[in-house]
């Protein structure tokens, strides 16, 4: 099971796309009282210029980003307007030198307002979107500036450049293109205005999100209710205030206490919140889904394609969402057939049970944790105490990349932090010379959004001597104080999926930022988080890490041997539900410019039936349209399949890895040299065929899954 990354963007360009709303009203002698003084406009002095959130207040976000975005625009128009002849220095150094400033609040900005934050950073997070967009839109559609980066792209041959400065300017030129920089005025002004629009949209999508989360967490107030959790869920569970207990929501339709909870109106009760958690009500997104799918739309007729996912595919290994489609017709059969003979199993379950009901969403975990009792002898509840939460980082995913790459770790107390619960650590490379910093943010709170990320706080970058400086967030639930924090094995996956973006960016090595690390395709960017995966299931790796949180013993090999055979267990559900999100998305973003949809949820249930991933009635959407925040809150537009492309890459490259002796430094730093290294500097589809020596294979997928 794929897990949720937001994978913040690089930079405030980017950026831009997440947030919205009107600006909020503060008056030029405000502005300038907050710009004295103001931390967020000077260079940290602390290692790796780390942000130093000790001096960090709301107060100075607006003003230090609306400062950020006037220096940004002085100096676009200055690279535009110069006299001097274009050259690669004036123009394209020049522009990735500009908006330092804005790149360094925005960094520091998102991050909080994802992972903690308040009222006040959602409304100057609305209130700034708008203002985000206009200066993406002065950049992309300035004539000036695009006529001296054409000049510059038509005699790129001929400048003499290094393979790292001519994919820069090859890049520079095909995203002022892709961004509009052909239109003629007219067309420029309405794209403009949709542009303005999609970024309120997004970000309004967002807030209501979280407020939803959080309005829809779920209350028992009779423990008898939540029968089947243990005594430490329920301690975590309990609220003094309302005497109750309360169960948040996480950001999937599906909620890992359902697998526990054996009252089956109380796994309904939980599971009906969550699927209707934005579905009506003062929480409703409906609206802004309608009404973004109609502007993407025709955003896209006006730059030329056919729909939105044509255009934002260009830049893409996948290419269209033809190529996207006939992805997925390869998957959804086999898929479907083993999602409906999960069914049968847990359908028989239910009636060895005595029970004569169907089953439904809300029963599928419950019963499929017995079958899976029954036929491999495993136990959730047998394996957590095994997994505590920084055994698995520090003996695990600090083990394993140590182990390929060479890397050590140190934790560091004295960088400060954005909430108590963040640990920071310091990376070596062998040698002991400085790699970057590194926070871990892992447990869930009402501040912070739904789902698993990576991104940074400084961008690695020669150009400015900069070392990454990078996070991972989660969501686990937090346990009662004094208890140790307990994951389950899909939790494990997703620690070690999150460290894979993580290393991708902390063995980025250009001179350039805007192709630095993690700035490639959408359906490359997960490759190296899921293949390193992989690794939390090797044995060398588990028995590192896997030790019980009070004895110490190590996990026995018999729990060892009911993983592995279990691996493929429920994976017709686990990759249907992701199939139906992915094709969701892609589904939405093929509307035509000329349509209207009146009705969201007639639209998600027509999508999911023309493709027959509605087959199996108890496999739903891991996502619903109206909280399916990767793609109307996030950066991942037409882009959901992106998980299941490079899941794809992930188990052919893992394979091949396996051939060539497994965890070993050989394999490690071949694979940091050919692809973790390399950004976005070469062509993706050549780079991996050159580590790789052969075309991706769809058949190491299949067999992981268990679909042959």
């Amino acid at each position: 099971m794929k897990k949720y990354i937001l994978l913040a963007p690089l930079t405030f360009l980017a950026l831009a796309c997440h947030s919205s709303k009107e600006v909020i009203s503060t008056s030029k002698n405000e502005i300038k009282m907050s710009l004295d003084n103001n931390p967020l406009l000077e260079e940290s002095v602390l290692p790796y210029f780390a942000p130093d959130f000790r001096k960090f207040k709301n107060e100075h976000f607006e003003p230090a980003i609306i400062e950020g975005i006037l220096q940004k625009e002085q100096a676009v128009n200055k690279i535009a307007t110069q006299s001097a002849e274009p050259t690669f220095e004036n123009t394209i150094v020049a522009l990735e030198k500009s908006g330092v400033t804005l790149t360094r609040v925005m960094q520091i900005f998102g991050a909080l307002e994802s992972a903690n934050t308040n009222d006040t950073l959602q409304e100057i997070d609305e209130a700034m979107a708008p203002k985000l967009a206009e200066l993406s839109d002065k950049m992309y559609l300035n004539v000036d500036l695009f006529k001296r980066i054409k000049t510059l792209y038509d005699k790129r041959n001929q400048l003499g450049l290094d393979a790292e400065s001519l994919k820069l300017l090859e890049v520079y030129y095909q995203d002022f293109e892709i961004s509009g920089a052909n239109l003629s005025d007219a067309d420029k002004e309405i794209l403009k205005d949709y542009n303005a629009r999609l970024a309120t949209l997004s970000s309004k999508f967002s807030k209501v999100l979280l407020a939803a989360n959080n309005a829809s967490a779920v209350k028992f107030e009779n423990v008898e209710e939540l029968d089947g959790l243990s005594e430490k869920v329920l301690n975590s569970l309990y609220d003094k205030d309302s005497n109750a207990w309360i169960i948040p929501l996480q950001n999937t339709t599906q909620q890992p206490l359902l697998a526990a909870i054996k009252n089956r109106a109380s796994r309904e009760k939980l599971f009906k919140a969550s699927w209707n958690r934005t579905d009506g009500g003062a929480n409703d997104t409906k609206g802004l889904i309608q009404e973004m799918v109609e502007l993407r739309a025709k955003k896209a007729q006006l730059l030329g394609f056919d729909n939105f996912a044509a255009w934002s595919l260009q830049t893409s290994m996948a290419k269209n969402p033809e190529n996207v489609n006939h992805f997925f017709a390869d998957l959804i059969p086999a898929t479907m057939a083993k999602a409906q003979k999960e069914s049968d199993e847990i359908q028989q379950m239910i009636y060895s049970t005595g029970e004569k009901f169907s089953v439904e969403p809300w029963d599928w975990d419950y019963y499929s944790e017995m079958v899976r009792k029954m036929k491999y002898d495993l136990d959730e509840e047998q394996i957590k105490p095994y997994f505590e939460m920084y055994n698995v980082l520090e003996k695990g995913v600090f083990y394993a990349a140590t182990q390929l790459y060479g890397i050590t770790f140190k934790e560091r107390t004295d960088i400060p932090v954005y909430h108590s619960d963040v640990r920071v650590y310091e990376l070596f490379e062998e040698n002991g010379s400085p790699l970057g910093l590194f926070y871990a943010d892992f447990f869930a709170r009402p501040s912070k959004r739904g789902g698993a990320w990576m991104s940074n706080f400084v961008d690695q970058s020669k150009l400015f001597e900069q070392k990454p400086v990078i996070y991972n967030v989660c969501n686990y639930p937090k346990p009662a104080p004094g208890s140790p924090a307990l994951l389950t094995y899909d939790d494990v996956e997703t620690m070690f999926h999150e460290f894979g973006h993580a290393l991708h960016g902390f063995f980025a090595n250009q001179q350039y930022p805007s192709l630095s690390g993690t700035a490639v395709a959408r359906d490359f960017v997960e490759f190296p988080s899921q293949i390193n995966e992989n690794w939390a299931l090797y044995p060398q790796v588990l028995k590192n890490y896997a030790l019980h949180y009070e004895s110490g013993e190590q996990i026995p090999q018999s729990l060892i041997d009911k993983i592995k055979k279990s691996s493929t267990f429920n994976q017709g559900y686990s990759l249907g539900e992701v199939l139906a999100a992915a094709n969701l998305d892609m589904q939405w973003h093929t509307v035509p410019a000329d349509s209207v949809i009146k009705d969201v949820d007639a639209f998600e249930k027509a999508a999911l039936h023309r493709t027959l991933l509605d087959k199996v009635h108890a496999v739903p959407t891991r996502y619903r349209s109206t909280y399916f925040a990767h793609i109307f809150g996030g950066g991942y537009s037409a882009g959901y399949y992106a998980y299941l492309w490079t899941e794809m890459l992930d188990h052919d490259a893992f394979s091949y890895m396996v051939q060539k002796g497994g965890l070993n430094r050989a394999n490690g730093q071949r694979l940091r040299e050919m692809i973790l290294s390399k950004g976005n500097t070469e062509d993706l589809k050549q780079m991996y065929l050159d580590w790789r020596g052969a075309e991706p294979q769809i058949e190491p997928m299949l067999k992981a899954r268990g679909l042959e």
